[in-house]
């Protein structure tokens, strides 16, 4: 149990993590049982790309929906008939999460009657063996896996395998469904599977397909990593032409689109997490008639998926337009504006961009202007006492990397210049040791009075060899005050050292008055 915990932790990403965590809580406050299912388990044991998070609850998703809104969860859609709803968790995090549920189909191309179900009858009614499984996020058992199909064996040896006889018939999507799996993870379909596939080409069972499982389907060729590959695979197949009927690659921008994948990637690399998604959309029907076009979004389950491509072209042709207006004349004030533009108009500007001016500023925010920021002088900046610990150190960096864009500040010597009259004042000195108490007190005074005492008995010795016993004197009585103030907490002991040089001082006065 605790292997597939920190499985599920190392390969979520951490907004992926806080996701999980935020719909776990709410569901248990709910009252409801929790589970991750489908292509998330699939993916975390695999270690492909998690590109989704799928949850499935024992109740009803919908009554959650207030408390997600609240707690900042986007809702893209619902489907009342599933009892669903699509999630933009925050991060841009997609998720779904649905009703265990089970699915009785009367006829061939009707829609299943749905039923509340427990989670293991939930997982029976699935496509393939490695979508069937399922990560308890329980108290008690969080981290179970749940795989009573033996998915995990299936993928350890890379295939797919249809749950029943009947899958292909009940659901002609999942003919679409295989397709598009086995050419994103380069499996090869089971034998009996293959053979049942065959079996349901020949019959045409794919004609019974719904409306809904097409727009769910075009949805899903939007997330992928190569949608190029997957719509060449599907027209081979023969799908493409059931999920729209004029649409085929030659419809399909495909130097535009190779160049959006591209680009993305290295926005990826830079820390930008934009989704693709609508970009892909318009290159993959770029040349369909807007008609067709219209058709497909009226499919799309994921509302807030149709609106930004709806919109995708309006907003960046307000970016460009901002671009070459003021607003950016300089390269901080274009760095600004592109730092807050949302990464999504980023992405496609830089692809679709006609105005050289645009496409140079984007190229150089991606490039140019992030090599100015090696400039930023950091150990002088710490000799400066300007470190990230400083309130005001993320206000001073961003002044000196905008002067330094603009080109401001053209040395390191006009750099520094600008920055010492940041500088926060060098701390105080640290405050003196406190007086020693006790017997270390003791000990000290009494060391001090060794010494003087040594040095009044050495002092005769000194005046015998000079010859003067009067200088004697006042060098014992300097050493006395000299013991006085190293030793001002016992005044008594450098008083009784003093006294010790007296007699010998009178000696030296009597030495006369016997000549006499």
């Amino acid at each position: 149990m605790a292997d597939y915990i920190y499985t599920m932790e190392i390969r979520l990403t951490p907004d992926q993590q806080r996701g999980v965590t935020l719909v776990q809580d709410i569901a248990r406050a709910a009252g409801m049982n929790i589970y991750l299912t489908g292509g998330a388990v699939r993916d975390i044991i695999s270690g492909f790309p998690i590109r989704d998070l799928d949850f499935s609850v024992q109740g009803n998703p919908l009554k959650l929906q207030k408390d997600l809104e609240r707690a900042g969860v986007r809702i893209a859609g619902s489907d009342d008939d599933l009892k669903a709803l699509y999630l933009v968790l925050p991060g841009n995090v997609r998720a779904e999460i649905s009703m265990a549920r089970t699915e009785h189909y009367e006829k061939a191309g009707k829609p299943p009657v749905i039923s509340p179900a427990t989670l293991i009858e939930d997982l029976r009614r699935r496509d393939f063996t490695v979508n069937a499984m399922a990560l308890s996020l329980n108290p008690g058992s969080r981290g179970l896996l749940m795989d009573p199909f033996n998915g995990a064996a299936d993928i350890e040896a890379k295939l797919l395998r249809v749950l029943h006889n009947y899958a292909f018939v009940e659901d002609p999507s999942r003919l679409i469904r295989a397709s598009r799996l086995a050419a994103r993870f380069h499996w090869p379909l089971e034998e009996r599977t293959q053979a049942r596939m065959e079996s349901a080409k020949e019959n045409n069972y794919i004609e019974y397909i719904t409306d809904k499982a097409r727009g769910y389907e075009i949805e899903q060729v939007a997330y992928e990593e190569d949608p190029l590959h997957i719509v060449r695979v599907l027209e081979k197949e023969g799908w493409l032409k059931v999920l729209h009927p004029h649409w085929t690659t030659a419809k399909v921008d495909t130097a535009q689109l190779s160049q959006l994948l591209k680009t993305r990637q290295q926005m990826t690399e830079l820390g930008y997490t934009p989704d693709p998604a609508p970009a892909v959309m318009y290159f993959l029907t770029a040349r369909l008639a807007d008609k067709d076009i219209a058709d497909m979004r009226k499919l799309m389950p994921r509302k807030d998926l149709v609106e930004a491509w709806r919109d995708l072209e309006d907003h960046a042709k307000d970016l460009a337009k901002r671009l070459t207006s003021k607003e950016a004349a300089t390269p901080s004030r274009a760095w600004k504006l592109l730092s807050e533009a949302r990464p999504e108009m980023i992405l496609f500007l830089a692809i679709t961009a006609r105005q050289q001016a645009v496409a140079q500023k984007i190229k150089n925010f991606f490039t140019k202007w992030r090599q100015v920021q090696q400039k930023i002088p950091l150990p002088e900046m710490t000799e400066l006492h300007i470190t990230p610990q400083l309130p005001e150190y993320p206000k001073i960096a961003h002044d000196v990397f905008m002067l330094l864009l603009d080109g401001r500040l053209r040395s390191r010597t006009e750099t520094l210049k600008f920055l010492k009259p940041l500088a926060p004042p060098p701390p105080p000195p640290p405050p003196p040791p406190p007086p020693k108490r006790g017997r270390a007190a003791k000990a000290a005074a009494a060391a001090a009075a060794e010494a003087a005492a040594a040095a009044a008995a050495a002092t005769p010795v000194a005046g015998k060899k000079k010859g003067k016993g009067q200088a004697a004197a006042p060098a014992v009585a300097g050493k006395a005050e000299a013991a006085k103030t190293s030793n001002p907490a016992k005044p008594e002991k450098a008083a009784a050292a003093t006294k010790v040089v007296k007699p010998a001082a009178k000696k030296g006065k009597d030495k006369p008055k016997k000549k006499r």
